[in-house]
């Protein structure tokens, strides 16, 4: 069962904390386990950049060489009216991770979730031409990719524009501009940043006809002379999928192909899915069933260990791959922060990450740390 500190002060659990990270026998830190395969990130959020969740600040800079935005550098954040820009918050998080060395990621400059509804329409509140949105994009990303030129080190250019199928996302990009929209945002990007590498972001790409089109995306994008750097699967995932074998059919794919990957937004949902929904569409939303919310005292041994061995079978396949895998990046520092406890249904209390709501290490930590030690 987790260890709980009920009603301790912050310090005696970040001490309690920091013995058992730091002090094991020398064990490594993430960041150094997998020094030699592949950077290991994390996403942030203002209050760890600020310093208002200390122990999280303190996880961070000693576990992880790389670091996400969670939410500041989306559209509706940083840009949410015509001609305003909101950059403090993108501007403090791009501050911490170049103080503690980090390689930051930019997520994430064309989505069709979390964007401001006036993008899409005109004056007189009809939808926006393709001239009028090409504009309003190229302006966005020159504005915000252009203030962190040189310090930004990667991009997440376009987010979930596929569907499971493979098709194109029918989204308001899409509708607007036609599907060139996505080479459009990279050309943007390419010639704002060109030292910055360039991303496509989407989630469920281990499903085979969404790994094909990937591939098919990205190699149509560079037959156009378009540069695209790298593929990032989000990684939201649970104990039945992906299985290790479309995992490992993916990765096999997407090496064949000459593609490098990002594991982008990883965690590893615990609880029930009646809804059978496997995703991260933001949009959708379910009622929370009798019996999905079972573990709301604490993780059972039975289920500890199952999430243990999960992480530890997944590590070992993407080190497998290390070779193309350029970047593994969980998705929150602690259980008691992730996304997870409100999606796809409100009000949960999941267990997805490496560090539990007490900011300490769980087996599952330790599953990751043997995972590399035990490669070549």
């Amino acid at each position: 069962m987790t260890i709980r500190f009920k009603g301790t002060p912050a310090v005696i659990v970040w001490l309690i904390t920091s013995a058992i990270l730091f002090a094991r026998d020398g064990m490594p830190t993430l960041s150094e386990a997998y020094r030699k395969s592949f950077l290991m990130g994390v996403a942030v959020n203002p209050a760890i950049v600020s310093g208002r969740d200390s122990i999280a600040m303190e996880i961070v800079t000693a576990q992880f060489n790389s670091i996400t935005s969670e939410n500041v550098m989306k559209w509706a954040p940083v840009h949410p009216k015509p001609g305003v820009y909101n950059f403090e918050p993108a501007d403090a998080y791009v501050e911490f991770g170049a103080r503690h060395g980090m390689f930051i990621i930019g997520h994430t400059l064309v989505w069709h979730s979390q964007t401001p509804f006036w993008i899409f329409r005109d004056g007189d509140g009809k939808p926006a031409g393709r001239d009028t949105l090409l504009c309003r994009m190229r302006e966005h990303i020159r504005t915000v990719a252009g203030r962190y030129k040189g310090r930004v080190r990667g991009w997440d250019v376009v987010n979930e524009a596929l569907e499971d199928d493979g098709t194109l996302r029918s989204s308001p990009w899409l509708k607007g501009i036609g599907a060139d929209f996505i080479q459009k945002a990279f050309e943007y990007a390419n010639e704002t940043d060109p030292e910055a590498e360039l991303y496509y972001n989407d989630y469920n790409l281990w499903k085979p006809e969404k790994t094909a089109a990937a591939i098919r995306l990205v190699r149509d994008l560079r037959a156009r002379g378009v540069r695209v750097d790298g593929v990032g699967e989000q990684g939201h995932w649970a104990f039945n999928y992906p299985s290790p074998e479309e995992l490992d059919a993916m990765l096999r794919a997407f090496r064949e192909a000459g593609i490098n990957v990002l594991i982008t937004e990883m965690d590893v949902s615990v609880l029930p899915n009646p809804w059978d929904y496997q995703g991260a569409d933001v949009g959708r939303r379910f009622r929370e069933l009798p019996g999905t919310n079972p573990y709301t005292e604490g993780l059972p041994d039975s289920i500890q260990v199952k999430l243990t061995a999960r992480y530890g079978s997944l590590f070992s396949i993407l080190r497998d791959y290390a070779d193309i895998v350029d970047r593994v990046t969980l998705w929150g520092v602690d259980d008691g922060h992730s996304w997870l406890n409100h999606f796809p249904a409100r009000g949960r209390t999941n267990y997805p990450l490496l560090f539990d709501r007490n900011y300490l290490p769980k087996p599952a930590f330790d599953a990751v740390i043997d995972a590399a030690e035990a490669g070549p």
